[in-house]
């Protein structure tokens, strides 16, 4: 009997460290669904692909449901890096533990100016004053970029406060889809980052006879790529290199930063981000 239990506990034990062991061969990485799944998939393809080459080891693109669930799963190690927003990244960086708390490895380098941009379809909204009473649209709650930080600047520069202002506020749970509801009329206007709205335009997939941009927010740090504090800090070093390395001038690096509608990726630091940690405090977002 004895030796039974032991051979179970001793096959136990392999098993778990084969489980390790095929854990530290694969980096996992998700990012925030901002967009469409589909489109994230693309996004990241050819990145994984550089990504496995530089770093000598496979590397998943492991989807998830929504925002909290990105958060979530890099606090408990169940990721090992994620494509951030500025919100997202703050709510992860005090979900972990201080001793290991998430790290952001490099930034895009719009995003040190980072913008949201308002839109509509009705010719006669010139500005916010233009909307009140009128039905409105942000992305999801979760995001920077489509909440957060267009609802602060409304409040701080207008006084806006959403909920009373407007005769409805939805959350579309993302870009893409915020600009098909504006496009459609499903709301009178709503708000979404700057890098997808061009993306969208660029692409055809909006049509600018209808939709108009008619403000900007002012600029804030955003988007970012951060790994779990208890990654191996040598694989991180290697990965934010691999990011660093991206180079313009190379026509298949060229083709991944554009995927990522990246000019270049830079260093960031946690510090860039105090400024979200304070609108989301502002907003009752962060207790």
């Amino acid at each position: 009997m004895l030796k039974r239990t032991l051979a179970l506990t001793a096959g136990l034990a392999l098993s778990f460290n084969a489980l390790v062991a095929q854990a530290a061969d694969v980096l996992r990485v998700s990012a925030i669904p901002d967009e469409a799944p589909t489109e994230l998939l693309r996004k990241f393809e050819p990145l994984g692909a550089y990504l496995e080459q530089q770093l000598g080891m496979k590397v998943q693109f492991v989807p998830v449901a929504d925002y909290p669930a990105v958060v979530e799963a890099l606090a408990t190690d169940r990721l090992d890096m994620a494509w951030l927003g500025g919100f997202t990244f703050v709510q992860a960086r005090l979900k972990t533990d201080a001793t290991t708390p998430v790290i952001p490895l490099v930034q895009r380098e719009q995003d040190a100016q980072f913008t949201s941009k308002f839109i509509t379809a009705d010719p006669n909204v010139h500005s916010l004053a233009d909307l009140k009473g009128k039905t409105f649209a942000f992305g999801s709650v979760s995001s920077t970029s489509g909440s957060l930080m267009p609802r602060y600047f409304m409040l701080k520069n207008d006084g806006i406060k959403p909920e009373a202002y407007f005769s409805r506020v939805a959350y579309s749970g993302a870009h893409d889809a915020t600009v098909a509801w504006v496009q459609a009329g499903k709301v009178d206007a709503g708000v979404l980052n700057a890098s997808v709205w061009q993306k969208l335009v660029d692409s055809g997939k909006v049509d600018t006879n209808k939709v108009k941009v008619f403000a900007t927010t002012p600029t804030y740090f955003d988007y970012n790529w951060t790994v779990r504090g208890t990654l191996d800090p040598a694989l991180a070093a290697k990965i934010k290199k691999a990011f660093l390395d991206l180079d313009p001038a190379n026509p298949e690096q060229k083709k991944i930063l554009d995927l990522q509608a990246a000019s270049r990726f830079i260093d960031t630091k946690p510090e860039n981000y105090k400024g979200i940690e304070e609108a989301a405090r502002a907003a009752e977002l962060l207790k």
